[in-house]
């Protein structure tokens, strides 16, 4: 998929693993770092975009701006891009890849870069999507075009029907910890399968999200009946399918049999560092929270709901849940899961990155343990350098949060989402 993303981007009929191509973006995705790309090129004399309807602002990283500065810089990018004539700008409607893709701002076999390194999201509706630093993403904002390696690509078979209690989160954990956190430095991966093709967009934006986390350019599910019907509900228009050749070349092809995994969690510091959650039962945990890029859409919310449903969350640990878009925790409310939510002692807080990025809204201090349904656990990513923190699926989350300690969800739950 990646090869004839980048073939039609670059303007040939085909292209092959290895080469440099100089592709045409079809849309640019910047956060908060917006102004700081614009800033360079104006210091170098470049006063415009290349094209304001593919450039797409989103303030996400810290909102509500927690200190001044920031909402200096919130007003800043705002009358940068009413300058500069941006037709997307978003202002603060959630999560950057949560709004883009349930807007259907970006389609499949697009080529889609990002100021968020989480860019890898789009893959689930069939995009390439990649995040890039500051000077390639300046670059691209000022020409529209940016060169790149092709990448090789490994090939995920998710075969099997899922147990009870297990997301799509435990199996992205699964595979960074058999395969590592560097599997598919500078590949693609394309996820395929009975299990795959069953999953909702939701459930997929998890797998592409954390395609990063092992080192991937980019993570492609094919854009199948699923994704042309999301789209089209959100979009009124039709899309067409998009997946790979009937004959690819896969550099690697790995078997996953959802079927035997049970819920995973990730141990500090690494998304890599992954045991089975029945390994870390009574771990003591001082904040849970469901929330970011990865898994704050509305099935987890009916997910955390199902598990919290005329349960308390334990004294000792605070619950923070952060939906990933306005529409998102509109539509939430909507069915009833935040009041259950809020019921159970959850604080459910402005849409946004939130706690993620440990800017605001839950940071987590010394000494203490959280479980949280993000994608990365580096030291010091949430708060505090000597905190610890654990990632695991929305389902685990909310069983930790009503034990005080980590939990196996099927203890609460027998759903399943796969």
């Amino acid at each position: 998929m990646a090869q004839k993303v980048l073939a039609r981007a670059a303007g040939r009929n085909s292209t092959q693993a290895g080469e440099y191509v100089t592709a045409k973006v079809d849309r640019i995705m910047a956060h908060e770092a917006f102004s700081l790309c614009v800033m360079k090129l104006m210091k170098i004399g470049v006063n415009q975009v290349f094209d304001p309807e593919k450039v797409i602002v989103i303030l996400d990283h810290y909102f509500p701006a927690p200190t001044q500065e920031m909402a200096a810089g919130h007003l800043m990018a705002r009358s940068l891009a009413k300058s500069l004539g941006i037709k997307h700008f978003l202002g603060h409607a959630g999560i950057c890849h949560q709004v883009l893709t349930e807007r259907g701002l970006v389609r499949p076999g697009h080529l889609v870069f990002g100021t968020d390194s989480h860019s890898t999201t789009y893959g689930a509706i069939g995009a390439a999507g990649t995040g890039l630093g500051l000077t390639e993403i300046s670059y691209a904002m000022a020409t529209g075009e940016l060169w790149l390696q092709v990448p090789p690509t490994i090939r995920f078979v998710l075969e099997g029907q899922a147990r009870a209690g297990l997301m799509s989160k435990d199996v992205i954990l699964h595979i960074a910890g058999k395969h590592g956190t560097e599997a598919a430095q500078y590949r693609s991966i394309e996820f395929a399968g009975d299990a795959a093709e069953r999953m909702t967009i939701a459930s997929r934006m998890t797998m592409s999200n954390m395609g990063v986390e092992i080192g991937a350019k980019f993570a492609f599910f094919a854009a199948d009946s699923t994704t042309c019907d999301y789209l089209f509900e959100r979009t009124g228009e039709n899309v067409e399918p998009f997946g790979p050749d009937t004959d690819p070349e896969y550099e690697e092809t790995h078997i996953v049999d959802v079927a035997e995994l049970e819920p995973q969690v990730a141990r500090p510091h690494s998304p890599g560092n992954v045991a089975k959650v029945s390994d870390l039962r009574d771990v003591p945990v001082a904040q849970a929270f469901i929330g970011s890029c990865t898994n704050a859409r509305l099935e987890d919310f009916e997910v955390a709901a199902k598990v919290l449903a005329g349960r308390r969350v334990h004294a000792e640990t605070r619950l923070i849940v952060t939906p990933a878009s306005q529409d998102v925790h509109l539509e939430a409310t909507k069915a009833g899961f935040v009041q259950t939510l809020l019921e159970a002692g959850a604080h459910v807080t402005a849409s946004g990155c939130g706690a993620c990025p440990g800017g605001h809204n839950g940071v987590v201090g010394p000494g203490e343990a959280c479980i949280s349904s993000t994608n990365r656990n580096f030291r010091g990513r949430m708060g505090s350098t000597e905190a610890e923190i654990y990632l695991a699926s929305p389902a685990t989350v909310a069983a930790s949060a009503i034990t005080g300690k980590i939990t196996d969800p099927r203890d609460f739950w027998d759903g399943t989402t796969l």
